[in-house]
């Protein structure tokens, strides 16, 4: 049960410094604020409400990691190494997969309101 504490208050400490100090993620935790009852209004279900939901959690969760690849190459070396750039550069692609993937889940279901058929 310790450990499980531990985990959280380690997990509160790493959302409080990246909501002060990431501006990706606040700018994710923004679009989480809308999405939860911009996504009630869209979605024709609740699975589709949870699924839009779940599409910008995914996202912030990328984020997170992404951050997290990016200080732990920070900690290691500012100066310029290839293997470094590629680990930045795979995290980044990470996010961007994310966005895509939410962006197609919330085009689904926005063209499901509009024309009401399933796609």
């Amino acid at each position: 049960m310790q450990r499980l504490i531990g985990a959280y208050f380690n997990s509160l400490r790493a959302f409080r410094k990246l909501a002060v100090s990431e501006k990706a993620f606040q700018q994710e935790l923004a679009l989480l604020a809308l999405a939860v009852p911009l996504g009630w209004f869209v979605s024709t279900s609740w699975r589709g409400y949870v699924l839009l939901i779940g599409a910008v959690l995914l996202l912030i969760m990328v984020e997170v990691l992404n951050t997290g690849i990016e200080a732990a190459c920070d900690a290691f070396s500012r100066e310029f190494n290839v293997d470094i750039q590629l680990a930045k550069d795979c995290g980044s692609l990470a996010v961007l997969i994310s966005v895509l993937i939410v962006a197609g889940v919330w085009g689904i279901a926005v063209i499901e309101r509009i024309t009401g058929l399933p796609i």
